[in-house]
């Protein structure tokens, strides 16, 4: 499928991770750029990351989201505030949508009041405006007929899906979810594979980053993985030991196939050294 890689949306420089003076990762570098298919109006970026457990991802993903800081190096994200869509800012709190396996909501809110606490610092538009905005959201979502419950009283499908409208209505384009398919039944794990379809369809600069253990669903699922592990040689850090450029091997966005479980077959072999 013809498509075009435009402004950089993400660039990650030679980071390096650590706590308490020991590094967990080191020299993750990396860079995404804004995919634009032809004959589609808007479709954003599908990301995976892949690691056996202890790798570091959940540090990295905190760094990506501003919660962490790098020892070293530097992370930039499109300036999305900017007229200018090349401009460029280091990427702090708040700027990327952050969805953990909890899905974490307020326990005293109700969904309503969950989404309208993620607007709250949107002042270019009136209180009507957001009301609307959010039974719009609800709507498209499934979860009209639990804008008045409390996130108690949630399936973990709806909770989950309640902390995917708040961080979009809060936080625009990027969005982190961490292993978003963990635990998750078959038909729970097509209701996420719906999210993810939402969330990139609504403009082409969203861009979607998530962990899995699950290869196929990464394979199946992303434009572009990256496989983080110890680099040979050392067990004392994790990098960036593979990258997989589905877009380029011509593997996104068809059905799964010869070529993806080709995929799959190099990714678990990589996964087992690293």
């Amino acid at each position: 499928m013809n498509y075009r890689e435009e402004d950089t949306i993400l660039y990650v420089d030679k980071i390096s991770l650590g706590y308490d003076d020991k590094i967990i990762l080191k020299d993750v570098s990396f860079t995404e750029k804004n995919t634009v298919r032809e004959g589609y109006e808007s479709t954003g970026q599908v990301i995976a990351f892949l690691g056996r457990s202890g790798r570091g991802k959940s540090t990295l993903f905190k760094a990506l989201t501003g919660l962490v800081k790098p020892i070293d190096g530097k992370i930039l994200i499109t300036d999305l505030a900017s007229e200018d869509s090349s401009d460029a800012k280091e990427v702090s709190e708040g700027d990327i949508g952050f969805v953990d396996q909890k899905y974490t909501l307020f326990r005293h809110k109700t969904v309503t009041q969950i989404c309208n606490y993620a607007l709250r610092n949107i002042t270019n538009i009136s209180k009507s405006e957001k009301v609307e905005l959010i039974d719009w959201y609800l709507n498209e979502w499934g979860l009209t007929n639990q804008k008045d419950k409390y996130s108690c009283e949630l399936s973990g499908g709806q909770r989950q899906r309640t902390a995917i409208i708040e961080q979009m209505l809060a936080n625009k384009h990027f969005m982190i979810l961490d292993e978003p398919f963990s635990g998750l039944d078959v038909g729970n794990i097509d209701k996420v594979k719906v999210s993810f379809e939402r969330i990139k369809n609504a403009n082409e600069y969203n861009t979607i980053i998530f962990s899995t253990h699950d290869i196929n669903l990464a394979v199946e699922l992303a434009d572009s993985i990256y496989l983080v592990g110890f680099p040979e040689g050392t067990t004392d850090y994790s990098t960036i030991v593979k990258h997989y450029d589905l877009k380029a091997m011509g593997l996104a966005w068809k059905e799964y196939g010869e070529g993806h479980r080709s995929v799959f077959s190099d990714i678990k072999e990589t996964l087992l050294r690293s």
